[in-house]
C-alpha cells in the first residue's frame, strides 16, 4: 500500500522565495483556479545567443519595492495559452524554476504575466498544490 505524504497546510497569501531567480520573500496568493503559478515580469522578450533563443525579462517592475535592475534568462522555456479569470486568452511564456514555500522545496512551472495591476505579484496555481499543500483560507 503506497504511503501518502505529508501535506502542508498553507493559507490564501504567503511569502515565497524564487532562489533561482535570485527573489526572496515575494508576496503570493493562492489560485487554485488557475492551474499554473503565474508571476508578474516586465521587459518579456527573446532573444538569440549563438543562433538559438533565450528567453530575457526583468522580475517585477521598477514601481515595486522588491524590484531589482537585473535581466534573467533562461534557455529552456515554452509557451502556453492561458485563460484569465477576466476570460482573456493570452499566449506567455513558461519556465520551470524553483519555488519555497513553508520550507518545503518545490521543482514547478511558472507563467510570466504583466500583474503589476495586480495586489500579489504572484500567483501559486494548484498544479504546485497538489499532493503537498492543503489551503485554509482563514489563514494568512
Amino acid at each position: 500500500m503506497p504511503t501518502e505524504h505529508k501535506k502542508d497546510i498553507i493559507g490564501r497569501t504567503m511569502m515565497v522565495d524564487l532562489p533561482k531567480l535570485g527573489f526572496m520573500k515575494i508576496a503570493a496568493k493562492v489560485d487554485t483556479g488557475a492551474y499554473f503559478c503565474s508571476l508578474h515580469c516586465n521587459r518579456i522578450e527573446t532573444k538569440e545567443k549563438n543562433g538559438k533563443p533565450i528567453l530575457c525579462f526583468m522580475l517585477l517592475d521598477p514601481s515595486h519595492p522588491e524590484y531589482k535592475e537585473k535581466e534573467i534568462r533562461f534557455k529552456k522555456f515554452g509557451t502556453k495559452t492561458i485563460k484569465s479569470s477576466f476570460g482573456d486568452i493570452e499566449e506567455r511564456y513558461i519556465i520551470r524554476t524553483i519555488v519555497h514555500i513553508n520550507n518545503r522545496r518545490v521543482r514547478t512551472y511558472v507563467t510570466l504575466t504583466n500583474r503589476g495591476s495586480m495586489k500579489y505579484p504572484m500567483l501559486i496555481g494548484r498544479r504546485l498544490l497538489k499532493n503537498k499543500f492543503v489551503v485554509d483560507v482563514s489563514v494568512k
